[in-house]
This record gives structure tokens, sequence and C-alpha cells, in this order.
């Protein structure tokens, strides 16, 4: 059976050529993916692994006006997640790629309008390494010294499988410690990853945060009529 694609859009970025598609197949189900060069980066076929970030990252916390920053926009299913916790304050998406956020904007993608239209919702256009590995700051340009009670991470393929080389230099304890910094104590940070449970990077995890986890994520995999599966990582800050 041959398949067919229609490119919904198609832009060059500083990272390579990202585009959009909605692929007509399995029973007419239509399927959007992302590509970045020859890069699967996310489909809406495969979505729990990203409502299970959210879930999974947010679970830990108590209380009633929870800050939240989400790295990488992607196709909105982990942010929409955190959206759906009514605990939720405000919710800042740090996406590198200008396009995806106009995809977002434009209501191009199924959760778009319904992302954007919510007061809770920034969009930041920043390369969240950096932000998150700086010295100082925060993820916030207007307050220096905001903190927040979670950061959930789904960009890289995983902590040691780059989505761009460069990110290689935040999974280490300079660049946790960093990050630790600019969550509240007690605070949250969640990371997705598309390899089994590593052992080692719990442990980085454990240099900086308290009682990292990895969590299995299981999920239904229409193209094999299987299962796969992902991990993600939850690990918290020293309380006050």
């Amino acid at each position: 059976m041959a398949f067919v694609f229609e490119e919904l859009d198609f832009q060059h970025t500083p990272l390579g050529d990202i585009s959009r598609r909605a692929e007509p197949r399995l029973a007419g189900r239509i399927v959007y993916e992302v590509k970045l060069n020859d890069d699967f980066l996310m489909s809406s076929l495969f979505t729990e692994s990203e409502v299970q970030l959210a879930r999974l990252g947010l679970a830990p916390l108590e209380g009633d006006a929870l800050d939240v920053v989400v790295g990488g926009l992607g196709l909105g299913h982990t942010a929409m997640t955190v959206l759906e916790n009514p605990a939720v304050r405000s919710l800042r998406v740090v996406e590198v790629m200008q396009p995806v956020i106009d995809w977002h904007r434009a209501g191009r993608v199924p959760l778009g309008e319904a992302l954007v239209s919510d007061p809770r919702t920034t969009l930041m256009r920043a390369d969240f390494f950096a932000v998150a590995a700086a010295p100082t700051g925060s993820f916030d340009p207007a307050d220096p010294s905001a903190r927040v009670h979670a950061v959930l991470l789904d960009i890289d393929h995983s902590p040691t499988h780059w989505l761009n080389p460069g990110n290689q230099a935040f999974y280490c304890d300079t660049g946790f410690r960093h990050l630790a910094a600019k969550i509240l104590p007690g605070g949250v940070f969640a990371v997705w990853s598309n390899d089994p449970p590593d052992a080692a990077f719990t442990a980085l995890l454990g240099t900086v945060f308290v009682d990292p986890q990895a969590h299995v994520v299981s999920f239904p995999n229409p193209y094999t009529g299987g299962a796969s599966a992902c991990t993600v990582y939850v690990a918290r800050t020293a309380a006050a």
C-alpha cells in the first residue's frame, strides 16, 4: 500500500528544515507529523508519553497556584495536559523554532487554538538549554528572580541522543545546578526520553536533585500491532 502525504508546511530554520505533515493511513486516520531534516520529532499518533510527562511531572506538587515551564512545544500535547490541571496558574512554553510557534498561533495544528487562547499560556521563543543553564536569570525575561514549581523537558530524543549536539552541555552537574536555581524548593524537574531507563542518568540527576525516579510509559503502536515504551524521569529540588 502506498502512503499519501500532504505537506502542510515547510520552512528553513537554523537547525535544519522542518515540515508538518498530515498523512492519511491507518483506515483513513489523519496523522500530524513533524520532521527536522531526516529526524522524526513528533507525531499525533503517539502522544501518551507527552501526556504522561505532564501528569507525572505535576503529580508530586501541592497547592493551587502552580507556575510551570515546558521545554519544547511540539504539537502541544504536554502543554495542553498541563493546562488541564486546575492547580496550574501559569504555563510558559519555551520553543526555539519560530515556525512551530506560528503553527499554534495560526491554528494550523489541532491543539493550537485552545493552547494559545488560554490566558495562562505564554509562548516564548528561546533556546531552552541556554536559558536553563545560564548561571543567572530565570525563564521570565521580565523578572530575573522568578522561580517556578516545575520544569518539564521534551526536546531531545534522550539525555544522550540530542537533537542538536550543543544541547549536550546542559546534561551535567553544572547545567542541572543552574536549572535547579530557577525552580522553587520542593519543585520538580521532569525529562522525557525515548530510551529505556538509564541508571547513569538517574544517578546524575541525584547529584543535584532529590529522589530521582524513572517511570516507564507504555503505549500501543498500531504500526507494529504491539506496544512501544519511553521513559519519564522525575526529580525534585530540595525542600526549604
